[in-house]
C-alpha cells in the first residue's frame, strides 16, 4: 500500500454519505442495504437503523459484513470506490456517548440535525450500529482492488 492509495481511500470515505452494507441472514441469504454513515477515521463506520430492519436482524445472527462506498454519479470507467470487510453490530453501551458525538458532528457538517444519545436508546425507534474494518481496499484506475489495510 502506498501513501497515495491510503489517501485516496480516506478521501472517498470522507466524501461518501451512503454506504451499502451487505449482510447475510441466518440461512446465508444475502441482503444489501444503503445506509447514511459517518466515519471519523476510515476504520469505524457508524449508522443508525431500526433493530427490526432486515439488515439489523441479519447482524444479530452473522456480524461479518461487506461494505461498498461508491459515487454512482460518476461516468462509466471513471469510478472511485472502496470495499471493506468488517465485523458489525450494535454500538456497546460504554462506547455510545463517543459514537453519538462522532455521528452527530459529521451529520451536522453534512447539513443534518444533531443527534442525542436518547435518539438511539430506550424507547427510541432506532439504534446506533458500527462496523469495524478488518480489510480495506480502494479501486484502482485499472478496475483492481488494492489492499490499504
Amino acid at each position: 500500500m502506498s501513501a497515495a492509495e491510503w489517501a485516496r481511500f480516506e478521501a472517498i470515505v470522507a466524501a461518501g454519505r451512503y454506504m451499502t452494507i451487505a449482510t447475510a441472514g441466518p440461512d446465508g441469504t444475502p441482503w444489501a442495504s444503503p445506509v447514511w454513515f459517518a466515519s471519523a477515521d476510515a476504520r469505524e463506520f457508524l449508522w443508525i437503523s431500526k433493530p427490526g430492519a432486515r439488515h439489523s436482524r441479519n447482524l444479530a445472527a452473522r456480524p461479518r459484513v461487506a461494505i461498498a462506498i461508491f459515487d454512482s454519479r460518476q461516468p462509466p470507467g471513471t469510478g472511485a470506490g472502496v470495499y471493506i470487510a468488517a465485523d458489525a453490530g450494535l454500538v456497546p453501551d460504554e462506547a455510545l456517548d463517543d459514537a453519538v458525538a462522532t455521528y452527530s458532528r459529521i451529520s451536522q457538517r453534512a447539513g443534518a440535525g444533531p443527534l442525542a444519545r436518547s435518539d438511539v436508546e430506550a424507547d427510541a425507534p432506532h439504534r446506533m450500529y458500527r462496523a469495524v474494518a478488518l480489510e480495506r481496499y480502494v479501486l484502482s484506475s485499472r478496475d483492481e482492488r488494492i489492499a490499504v489495510g
